[in-house]
């Protein structure tokens, strides 16, 4: 990996070139559309399979992830050109050095690759199809590589956000006015695109962590193996109170938008068995409840502060499984079994075409779908040691992101 990527040595001159900033540059605001673009997208084509089944190349969802892709490939691999054959010196120096010719900060890298991925995936999709048929999962080989592609470019955005603000304090030929609203107009787009990311975090195990699955210990097993990763690196990453809290309210609000958004609009299915007749798209998920974990965790990190990450793991691990499982335990009861879930709000009554509107099932939790107490409490157990684990990656990469100025 050195010899791929080499980030030159820094000179004293670097901080006279960041005072003379004019702000933030265009790119960044590029990558934070082009993140939420491929997002979006890709809960309106899961929504689009729901309702209406096999699209195309160019259906309307995928024209949306495709343009994501274009406008973040677009911007930064523009930004990456320019300051490899028009950058200066002192610009080169702040950057990486890719193949022993390329100079670009590390988002604009990920974005890069991020969007050859997701392009990459557009023609592998469309023989996939062809060739094999309606995806049964969201996982699908393809889908994988797209996957891939999205993260990186939602990584990209945040890094290249993340890198940005710490560099603010040497912008130090600004008014003092200056660089607080630049600061503040920074925190707000890197709880974007760590929203964003969160947003495909649980889109990618949707399948695992639906409605009917509350009451089974691995949809805790599942939630605490992925979310404290994110959420604890961005609240190390930010000297801000309620960072998490802002960025779980951005997952929040981007799921219930397109929860009320999408099922406005007519669509009906155009491939069998059609069992369940609709006239409209069916929604996504409510989203998990996880801003009530993240306000309880942003009040104890800043009560507890001074703690060592150690310390703070065994804090903010237990108090998030805790805190989760009980809100997501009878929320997920609530929006099964209750009829006031059953409407545009909560929009528990939505259903595949393909299914069956009459099944027993579809409104209370089946035998197998509940564990008894004895197994629940050992897959709490596996819950919890995951949970701890991926508090503690996620404290050691907000450490890394606190520092990252490239």
């Amino acid at each position: 990996m050195q010899d791929t990527i080499a980030p030159p040595p820094i000179t004293g001159d670097r901080t006279l070139t960041i005072q003379a900033s004019p702000g933030i540059p265009i790119y960044i605001y590029a990558t934070i559309f082009a993140s939420f673009c491929v997002i979006t997208g890709l809960i309106w084509d899961i929504c689009w399979h729901m309702s209406i089944g096999r699209d195309g190349l160019l259906s309307p969802p995928h024209l949306v992830i495709y343009l994501g892709a274009v406008v973040a490939g677009l911007f930064s691999g523009y930004e990456i050109l320019r300051k490899t054959f028009f950058g200066n010196d002192i610009e080169k120096a702040g950057s990486v050095k890719i193949w022993g010719f390329f100079y670009s900060s590390l988002g604009s890298l990920f974005c890069v690759w991020g969007a050859l991925s997701m392009l990459t995936s557009a023609p592998f999709d469309d023989w996939w199809h062809n060739t094999y048929g309606l995806d049964v999962t969201i996982l699908s080989p393809p889908h994988t590589v797209l996957v891939l592609g999205i993260i990186g470019i939602q990584f990209g955005a945040m890094i290249s956000v993340i890198a940005l603000k710490n560099q603010m304090k040497l912008f130090r030929s600004f008014a003092e006015e200056k660089v607080r609203a630049l600061d503040k107009t920074l925190f707000w787009l890197f709880v974007l695109s760590a929203g964003f990311l969160l947003t495909i975090w649980f889109t990618l195990l949707s399948e695992e962590l639906g409605r009917m699955r509350t009451h089974r210990s691995s949809y805790y097993i599942f939630a605490g193996a992925a979310f404290p990763l994110l959420m604890m690196a961005v609240g190390k990453a930010v000297s801000h109170k309620w960072a998490i809290t802002a960025v779980a309210g951005v997952y929040t609000g981007l799921m219930l938008g397109t929860l009320w958004i999408i099922p406005l609009f007519p669509a009906e299915p155009k491939l069998g068995p059609i069992l369940n007749h609709i006239t409209h798209y069916q929604g996504f998920f409510f989203p998990l409840l996880l801003i009530v974990p993240a306000v309880v965790i942003d009040i104890l990190r800043y009560r507890f502060a001074h703690w060592n990450d150690w310390e703070l793991t065994l804090l903010l691990g237990v108090a998030f499984l805790a805190v989760f499982f009980v809100v997501q335990w009878f929320f997920g009861g609530f929006l099964m079994e209750s009829p006031y879930a059953r409407n545009w709000f909560f929009g528990s009554h939505y259903w595949y075409f393909a299914n069956d509107p009459n099944w027993e099932y579809r409104y209370k939790f089946g035998p197998w779908m509940v564990e008894e107490t004895p197994e629940l409490l050992k897959g709490l157990g596996i819950a919890l040691v995951l949970t701890l684990i991926s508090t503690r990656i996620g404290l050691a990469w907000g450490n890394w992101m606190h520092k990252i100025q490239r």
